[in-house]
């Protein structure tokens, strides 16, 4: 085999396949082939070059733009690519923004064969400005001929740009804002230390109204205790001379006297109650109580007030047990009594009850001249009176409807209204039932019977620190056919007792020297070696002074005493 130093032409033609016609055919099939694959090569770089989605360019630095793509065209405004193979000044007049400084800036870095992620912008052809991206490759074959390829950024550079204006606006927003929430934080710390110092002002006015208040209430209880006792000595006077036969003209003074004591008499009751009630210093007592005991003694007691009007009072009291507080329950149904008396002016007045489920509904009705229905709930506001319009047609203070209404709040009792005016009132509430069975069978007519009058002949013994007192329950004590024996206190009564225990004792509860009159009680039934029946008759309404009496089994008559109230006590007291 010759060797290619010898026959150089022969190989090199060898090589080439143009040697002989055996050699040329036996390459031929193998160079069409490569160059069918050269050619499909080609087709796809071309496509590919054509069809780009970003820009793509050959060009030389000192040259011009050789070569370049559609898009590349399209993003700088023309329409073909031949529009854009410009020379190398127009690159730098017109092309780039930075002129020939930045082109040779370009040529400075591409001297390390690469610049990637270029970012520059570039002048289209209608004068406007795009924000591009490029990657610049230098050719290592064709030294000073660059390839790049050419992204538009615009839109993202104007979004960036966006982003950082709604950025600084935002900031900008933010910083305002802190600025009125501080400043709102400062007027919000101002109104804070205004409202804690209005706050403040409030509990020193609160605890002065309060001591106000409480100064009140003690002033009023002092000065009530010391006006009822006179007034206490005055009805017991007045009583004593209603049930004597007296001369018309002297009856009549009496009258008018009587009159005006109840009126004083009720008003500043009702005040005392309901300064007590509006002080929330009246706490319910509840226990198991027969109805015939509570109804009886207020049949009993206002049967005479009702003769006395020419009325007739009728009791109708089924076999009930209730579960109540039987002060306030009687403080309720007192009033409804008292106010039927006081505004019926013919016919009579009905005391009842009928069971509704788990309650009892207590009832009083009466003939009296009616209620409006615009004006039932008008009843029961502080002084208002139904016809008061002239003095004459007054009767009572208008307290004591108001009274009902705050007792029933404290028991949870509902009151209830019916009324026809000229045809009477009905005036209920509903109380609770008890599962206790009755002590003993009710007898709802032993409260209504009379048989006589039980008083006279019976040894009472009345102990009261005032004088005047002590003379106006001799008196009419005495007018009812008692043995009367007054006293100051317990030694005195002792020595005028001679040591025969007195039927009935009636004592005041505050006596001399801080003296407590259950204590007498005590003491006198100790000496006695006797339960002796005892009233207890005091201006004191403090829950303390009836819990004490209520252990004792003692009842209580608060002051000014109504002489019907009295009587009604002590028949019922002598009879058992």
């Amino acid at each position: 085999m010759a060797k290619l130093s010898d026959d150089p032409q022969g190989a090199l033609t060898g090589l080439l396949g143009l040697g002989s016609q055996s050699a040329r055919k036996s390459h031929y099939a193998e160079l069409v082939d490569r160059l069918d694959e050269l050619e499909k090569e080609r087709n796809r770089y071309k496509w590919l070059f054509e069809n780009a989605v970003h820009g793509i360019f050959q060009a030389s630095l000192e040259q011009g733009v050789r070569a370049a793509n559609p898009a590349l065209a399209r993003m700088l405004g023309y329409q073909a690519p031949e529009e854009v193979l410009w020379s190398a000044s127009h690159l730098a007049g017109h092309l780039f923004l930075g002129g020939s400084e930045e082109l040779k800036a370009i040529r400075d870095v591409l001297r390390q064969r690469s610049l990637v992620g270029y970012e520059t912008r570039l002048r289209r052809r209608d004068g406007k400005v795009i924000n591009v991206v490029m990657n610049i490759l230098l050719k290592p074959d064709e030294p000073g001929l660059i390839e790049g390829f050419v992204a538009d950024v615009t839109e993202r550079r104007q979004a960036q740009l966006r982003l950082q204006q709604l950025n600084e606006e935002l900031e900008r927003r933010v910083a305002s804002r802190t600025n009125e929430l501080l400043m709102a934080n400062e007027n919000l710390l101002e109104q804070i230390g205004e409202r804690v110092r209005a706050e403040e002002e409030l509990r020193k006015a609160r605890d002065v109204a309060e001591e106000a208040n409480r100064s009140k209430d003690k002033y009023l209880a002092a000065a009530s205790h010391d006006l009822l006792q006179p007034l206490n000595a005055a009805r017991l006077l007045i009583s004593t001379l209603r049930e004597r036969s007296l001369e018309t003209a002297s009856m009549n003074l009496v009258e008018r006297a009587h009159q005006a004591l109840e009126g004083a008499e009720d008003l500043l009751s009702d005040l005392l109650d309901i300064s007590r009630l509006d002080q929330a210093a009246i706490r319910p007592d509840l226990d198991h109580y027969r109805l015939d005991e509570l109804l009886g003694p207020l049949a009993s007691e206002f049967e005479p007030v009702a003769a006395q009007g020419g009325l007739r009072l009728r009791a109708r009291i089924p076999r009930y047990v209730l579960h109540t507080d039987a002060r306030l329950l009687s403080r309720i149904l007192r009033n409804f009594l008292s106010n039927a008396c006081r505004y019926t002016e013919r016919g009579g007045v009905l005391l009842g009850a009928r069971r509704q489920g788990e309650l009892l509904r207590i009832e009083v009705w009466d003939s009296g001249r009616g209620i409006a229905e615009d004006q039932l709930q008008a009843i029961f506001r502080e002084f208002h009176q139904l016809d008061a319009g002239r003095s004459v047609n007054r009767k009572g203070v208008g307290l004591g409807l108001a009274i009902v209404e705050r007792i029933a709040g404290i028991l949870g009792y509902r009151i209830d209204v019916r009324s026809r005016p000229g045809r009477g009132s009905c005036f209920s509430v509903l109380v609770p039932l008890s599962s206790a069975v009755p002590v003993e069978p009710a007898l709802p007519s032993r409260a209504m019977a009379r048989p006589g009058n039980p008083l006279p002949g019976k040894r009472l013994l009345v102990l009261d620190n005032e004088p005047e007192i002590l003379l106006s329950m001799a008196a009419l004590l005495g007018q009812w056919g008692c043995e009367v024996i007054t006293a100051a206190n317990e030694k005195d009564a002792l020595a005028q007792l001679h040591g025969a225990a007195p039927d009935v004792l009636l004592i005041d509860y505050h006596l001399d020297n801080g003296v407590i009159g259950s204590e007498v009680i005590q003491s006198l039934r100790r000496h006695f070696a006797q339960p002796v029946p005892a009233v207890m008759i005091t201006a004191d309404r403090s829950d303390e002074c009836r819990q004490q009496l209520q252990a004792l089994r003692v009842p209580l008559l608060n002051k000014p005493v109504r002489p019907g109230k009295l009587r009604a006590v002590l028949s019922q007291m002598v009879a058992d």
